[in-house]
């Protein structure tokens, strides 16, 4: 019986990982297509178990401890200074229908 219960919290963990994989991975898509500077893909929360800079735009992907969601954290004049030279590429500096495209992208992947 103990091994039954391992098991399907196993599953449950597994099966729950590669959806938020799939949803982030939406919006982490439609993201770039638009042309917005992703600087962190994370799947999980907490202290970084995997990092790994990537060579586009160095973005940071992230494996963190806690597997019960993710995100995608994408550069934003709200959240902090962006220079002059990339202002364009802000998520609060897109039209309507490319910031509603990344957020309607992660519940349809």
């Amino acid at each position: 019986m103990f091994s039954n219960v391992v098991v399907s919290a196993l599953a449950f963990l597994v099966a729950l990982g590669i959806l938020i994989s799939i949803h982030e991975y939406g919006h982490f898509w439609v993201a770039r297509r638009v042309g917005i500077k992703v600087l962190r893909f994370s799947i999980g929360f907490g202290k970084a178990l995997f990092r790994r800079t990537g060579k586009v735009d160095d973005t940071e992907f992230v494996v963190a401890a806690i597997p019960l969601g993710g995100y995608v954290k994408m550069l934003d004049e709200r959240e902090g200074s962006v220079s002059a030279g990339e202002r364009h590429r802000a998520f609060n500096q897109q039209p309507l229908w490319a910031r509603s495209a990344v957020v309607v992208a992660g519940p349809v992947a």
